[in-house]
């Protein structure tokens, strides 16, 4: 199954849970030496292959000794600023964002104008 933007994020946890299980399987690997090698419980192995819910730390945790930690970069890319912002920011780097819906400090309200 392709994971599309549509899908629910149980049906995207079995998925990846499949493919965590078809990975180890490839590798010849039981739950428990994963488990083992990954400093996890069998019982978590078990429940990320049947789709349930789980911390990210141990998901990274099967990624690394299922050999698939190089996929994890194209999940979240490294962006850096755009060439305007880097100018307007003069090379400090962001610590906020501004909301679609807010306005420029000083558009729409005066003082005197709160009556």
């Amino acid at each position: 199954m392709r994971i599309e933007r549509d899908l629910s994020p149980d049906a995207v946890l079995v998925e990846l849970g499949q493919r965590a299980a078809r990975r180890r399987l490839d590798l010849a690997l039981t739950q428990a030496e994963v488990a083992r090698d990954a400093g996890l419980g069998k019982r978590t192995i078990e429940r990320i292959e049947a789709g349930g819910d789980t911390q990210l730390s141990s998901f990274v945790r099967l990624l690394r000794v299922l050999e698939l930690m190089d996929g994890v970069e194209g999940l979240v890319p490294e962006t850096g600023p755009r060439p305007m912002e880097m100018l307007k920011q003069q090379g400090k780097e962001r610590q906020r964002a501004r909301s679609k819906g807010a306005s420029k400090a000083g558009e729409g309200w005066r003082w005197g104008d709160e009556r």
